[in-house]
């Protein structure tokens, strides 16, 4: 069983910065994919970036050139770097873990950006 357990959220002003980590334990398997996902007030769950085991990465286009999704070293952690952030990032964020055809999913961390 994996859990993961999401910290960093938070409230800041419109063009501040947050840090979301992410940290995953239990059975991990080396061949896995990493993501990150928000939800808005009345919206549905949306894609804000992924990772693979290998590295690669791939945002929203809303977050493109703001964001960065990384790996810690130990590769069971996961982060999201956000920078330049607006009202609309505004979400909860919800960290996302996929190997072996099973989904697990955070706990959630809001993020409120003020105007």
């Amino acid at each position: 069983q994996v859990q993961l357990v999401e910290s960093g959220g938070g409230l800041v002003q419109a063009g501040g910065s947050l840090r979301l980590s992410c940290a995953v334990s239990g059975s991990i398997s080396s061949m896995n994919v990493m993501a990150w996902y928000r939800q808005a007030p009345g919206k549905q769950r949306e894609l804000v970036a992924v990772i693979t085991s290998g590295g690669m990465t791939n945002y929203a286009d809303s977050v493109k050139g703001r964001f960065t999704i990384s790996r810690g070293n130990a590769k069971n952690t996961v982060y999201l770097q956000m920078n330049s952030l607006k009202p609309e990032d505004t979400a909860v964020y919800y960290c996302n873990f996929v190997a072996n055809g099973r989904t697990s999913w955070g706990q959630g961390s809001q993020v409120t950006v003020s105007s």
